[in-house]
């Protein structure tokens, strides 16, 4: 998967962290939601 290849910037890294970040506190929100309801 060439994706997935680390490039020299770590663009690619930093890309892929910030997404994970922001899946995980999706992921968090809507736990917190669905036991709050």
């Amino acid at each position: 998967m060439p994706v997935l290849e680390p490039n020299p910037q770590g663009g690619q890294k930093k890309l892929l962290l910030v997404f994970g970040a922001m899946i995980g506190i999706t992921v968090v929100i809507g736990i917190l939601a669905s036991f709050l309801a």
